[in-house]
């Protein structure tokens, strides 16, 4: 057989290497926060370009570890036509992903933004979800303040005991473990113990909550997979064709504080509001939903109620009738449950029927078994969160609740199971979220891909 002279021609017009070697010859390393110096002394670098298309279209595949992309470089020819031949080693990959963490995580914006050109993203409905994705630690590295108190105690009396043996040994020096045995335990007895008050000033800082000490910013969390440290991620997908307008990454146990600030970082993205947002009623939090409805924005997130689907109860709080002007409900058997009080903790005011009333009502024992009388609370915002509850069952909101799975669930579908991405590879906050970024560009670029072919998403990033 005769072999071609050139690489090129083993690389096909609708290679999809094609679409990612656009993408990345597009993107503005100045807004990326990427500058080379043409000065340096000693060997050049690699233009970073090349390393962001190593980078992007591995991540793609799922290739992740830098010397899983090394060994690409050397026998993938889709790899050896991206990167022009050149064949930078493992610890180059690692350290420019390593040195660039802010800058990966602005690339899904300027994907978006190019999108938004293109008129693929409309940014009028937009759909957030969160998936826990483990950490590059282990959750028995773990530390609590009384993990501490114990590793501190044992830690001091090894160091007596090593200053014991060491006396011991002067005196008889015949038979015993040599000096500088013990002088090397005793260092690293006592590095151990400057670790461990490191970690107590951490747990200090952060008010005695868990601190892991291979990842400090990293979070446990329970899946269904077992208990794990590691961090939420959080995506915002458009309507139109599913695609990813922002990222980010928190390490926060639960979605309920973050639907404004996901929201809001898609606005940066978009320079523009919404008109509608939707997410799953784990992000139920009235203060966050609040900070959205006050922009004329309409908010599509059942209460947890309304997603249980359960049927209400006999004598349920919906049962009672509310006065707003007299500030008191009224039960099934037409007594007055009075205000009695606000626990400010749990932002709900608090009524009770009269004792007497109770015990002598004929449905005590089902109503209410509290010899106190009945308790009826109301959160300070309850107009809010009835007004947000009737919204989502209109039928419109219905018809966008019902597209959200199909939409923003995708997106971590495709990252988890399609690129096995069971845990980040980089640690810290800044880390991940640039590991995010690059897999929600990976995400978006594929459907690109799927949308418009590869010779037409040649075309439009040239031009």
């Amino acid at each position: 057989m005769l072999f071609p002279q050139s690489i090129e021609e083993y690389v096909p017009q609708e290679a999809p290497v094609r679409a990612y070697d656009a993408f990345v010859e597009a993107l503005d390393l100045d807004e990326l926060g990427i500058q080379i110096d043409p000065h340096k002394v000693g060997c050049p670098e690699y233009d970073p370009k090349v390393m962001l298309k190593l980078l992007i279209y591995g991540y793609s595949y799922g290739i992740r570890s830098s010397r899983k992309l090394e060994r690409e470089t050397h026998y993938n020819l889709s790899f050896m036509w991206l990167v022009g031949g050149l064949r930078p080693d493992h610890k180059t990959i690692a350290e420019f992903r390593r040195m660039n963490k802010s800058a990966l995580s602005k690339v899904l914006r300027q994907c978006a933004r190019f999108c938004i050109k293109l008129d693929l993203i409309e940014g009028n409905t937009l759909f957030v979800d969160g998936s826990k994705i483990r950490g590059n630690a282990s959750i028995k590295n773990t530390w609590t303040e009384q993990r501490c108190q114990r590793h501190l105690e044992r830690i001091d009396e090894r160091i007596g005991q090593i200053l014991s043996e060491c006396d011991t040994v002067d005196e008889m020096e015949d038979g015993q473990p040599s000096l500088v045995r013990l002088d090397e335990e005793l260092k690293d007895a006592e590095a151990l113990k400057a670790k461990v008050k490191a970690i107590m000033e951490e747990l200090e800082s952060r008010d005695g909550k868990s601190v892991n000490g291979t990842d400090a910013e990293c979070m446990n969390f329970k899946g269904r997979q077992g208990s794990h440290a590691g961090y939420n991620a959080q995506v915002v997908v458009d309507r139109k064709h599913g695609l990813i307008v922002s990222s980010d990454v928190v390490n926060e146990n639960t979605d309920c504080r973050q639907f404004a600030n996901q929201i809001e970082q898609a606005h940066g993205t978009l320079e523009h509001q919404c008109e509608v947002a939707c997410a799953d009623s784990g992000y139920c939090d009235l203060d966050e939903l609040e900070k959205i409805d006050q922009q004329d924005i309409k908010v599509v997130v059942p209460s947890c109620a309304q997603a249980s689907g359960k049927q209400a109860e006999s004598f349920d709080k919906r049962d009672f009738r509310y006065d707003g002007r007299r500030d008191c409900y009224t039960c099934p058997a037409g007594e007055v449950l009075s205000y009695c009080g606000t626990e400010p903790e749990k932002r709900r005011k608090v009524y009770r029927a009269k004792r007497s009333v109770c015990v002598r009502c004929r449905h005590f024992g089902v109503c209410t078994n509290s010899r106190r009388g009945r308790k009826v609370t109301r959160l300070l915002k309850e107009e809010l969160k009835e007004r947000l509850e009737a919204q989502y069952e209109q039928a419109d909101s219905q018809d966008v609740y019902r597209l959200r799975k199909l939409k923003v669930e995708l997106v971590f579908g495709h990252i988890k199971r399609n690129l096995k991405v069971d845990s980040f590879l980089l640690r810290g906050l800044a880390g991940v979220r640039g590991e995010m970024g690059l897999l929600a560009s990976c995400f978006n670029i594929a459907r690109l891909i799927t949308i418009i072919g590869v010779s037409g998403l040649v075309a439009k990033f040239g031009s």
